[in-house]
């Protein structure tokens, strides 16, 4: 039976790690030409050639809306669609309240947020012509349950179930469907600068005692 992916042309940012790279592993293999999206052009081409010719890569900071504009006016033009939108990119850095700064706290919006909302404006923009299209944003248990010492990672990741729950809403009517996915604490290499202490914490939250990971995930 043919994949219902199959001719459809999807963009995943921040598809050079962890989630994003395997959901882009996932999308070719079910036939989807694929573009991901990383901040760095040759880690970027690099981890596309990874997953074979269905998967191209282009450097794009999710932060800059012109260029978040220009790039996907550039996909759309030439695969002439684009019908899935995964927006995987994002950053983790942990701080307690009291140490957090100014910086960190306008970093991580913006790119959490803020660089989501731009990839969601250009995506759909593509979309509507068609009348067609799925976007998904990666939230994070995180958002719904909090962590000490995530606060701000936590309020992005939440801001995010509400800009998937209003572009829904707004969208729907042109035939487009937009849904968030609040995974778990996976174990890939965002996680990877957490303290033993913090993961042990998590591992116990867990009804398993242990983070979650696929098996042969790719790095």
């Amino acid at each position: 039976m043919p994949s219902d992916f199959a001719g459809k042309v999807a963009v995943v940012t921040g598809g050079t790690r962890g989630i994003g790279f395997a959901t882009a592993a996932a999308l070719a293999e079910a036939g989807c030409d694929v573009v991901i999206t990383g901040r760095d052009r040759e880690t970027t081409e690099k981890r596309a050639a990874e997953l074979g010719e269905r998967v191209h890569g282009v450097a794009l900071d999710v932060t800059d809306s012109a260029a978040v504009k220009d790039v996907f006016k550039g996909i759309a033009k030439e695969h002439g669609r684009i019908d899935v939108l995964v927006a995987s990119a994002g950053i983790l850095e942990g701080g307690l309240i009291g140490m957090l700064t100014d910086d960190h706290v306008t970093k991580t919006l913006t790119t959490n947020v803020a660089g989501t909302i731009n990839t969601v404006q250009a995506a759909a923009r593509a979309m509507m012509r068609k009348r067609t299209g799925s976007i998904v944003l990666l939230g994070s248990i995180v958002g719904e349950r909090g962590n000490a010492g995530q606060t701000v990672y936590a309020a992005s990741k939440a801001a995010l179930v509400a800009t998937a729950k209003s572009a829904a809403k707004e969208l729907g009517r042109h035939g487009i469907r937009v849904n968030a996915v609040a995974p778990g604490v996976i174990q890939t290499d965002l996680i990877s600068e957490q303290s033993d202490e913090v993961l042990e914490r998590v591992k116990a939250d867990t009804a398993l005692g242990r983070l979650a990971r696929r098996r042969k995930w790719p790095r």
